[in-house]
């Protein structure tokens, strides 16, 4: 047996060998069919796969995969168009039906959640979907897993990136968000007069009631007027009696100590 010869044999053993012999990865599955029915599916690790008869379908990558969708002036249910951006994170649980059940998985994932997302979109009012998006991000995927969940695909979550609305809108609904803070700030402030209205009213009562108290509050009014130099004070004549009587028993009052 010449050189030559073993070369070539030990050359087609390794050929063969090569295409017996596979290797997948820890996110990889092999579908295998055997004369064109499905047979199994292989991986990770190493896995053989004989010539004529078995043939690999497709490698499935298992890991998750991200795919970003947008919907350009979509109407909401109350008949605003807007535009929205999201981003689906999806996973192949079965590769045997991603393989078999449809052509282009990738393809159709992305299809399939751009109509979602209209459909969303649609049955949604645009202040939903401004203010509570975790819910808009649970709706969606719940329906992109609805549709291809047959596939062997699901959406383990959505996230909504943006949400654009018309300029003419943003300036309205503005006008309306400055509208009700001032609303807001006039109320307060009708709460705030009406409090100190009401204590007013109290205080009043207390003063006609005793006339000692009202001669104190005035006692005080004109102290707080005299704390800063050079005031000048109009005394009404009830009023320099009653602070002339208070100044006579202070007097009286220092000379009994004395």
């Amino acid at each position: 047996m010449s050189l030559a010869f073993v070369v070539i044999i030990v050359f087609l053993v390794l050929v063969i060998l090569g295409r017996v012999i596979r290797i997948a990865s820890e996110w990889q599955r092999a579908v295998i069919l055997r004369l064109g029915r499905f047979d199994r599916v292989a991986g990770p690790g190493i896995y053989l796969v004989f010539p004529i008869v078995d043939a690999v379908a497709q490698v499935i990558d298992l890991r998750i995969q991200t795919t970003t969708i947008t919907a350009e002036q979509a109407l909401t249910r109350d008949t605003v168009a807007v535009g929205v951006d999201a981003i689906v994170f999806w996973q192949v649980e079965n590769a045997e039906a991603a393989a078999i059940r449809i052509a282009d998985y990738r393809q159709a994932i992305e299809r399939v959640a751009q109509t979602s997302l209209r459909e969303m979109i649609g049955s949604t009012d645009l202040s939903r979907l401004l203010s509570d998006r975790k819910t808009a991000d649970e709706l969606l995927r719940a329906a992109i897993t609805g549709k291809t969940s047959t596939w062997g695909v699901t959406a383990s979550s959505v996230e909504i990136k943006d949400v654009s609305i018309p300029r003419e809108l943003q300036d309205a609904m503005s006008r309306q968000a400055q509208a009700e803070r001032e609303k807001d700030a006039r109320v307060t402030l009708a709460s705030a007069e009406q409090a100190i209205a009401e204590q007013i009213l109290e205080a009043a009562k207390l003063y006609g009631s005793d006339p000692n108290a009202l001669k104190l509050r005035q006692m005080n009014l004109l102290y707080e007027m005299n704390k800063e130099r050079g005031t000048t004070v109009l005394i009404p004549t009830d009023m320099a009696n009653s602070l002339g009587t208070v100044i006579a028993l202070a007097k009286a009052t220092q000379g009994d100590a004395a």
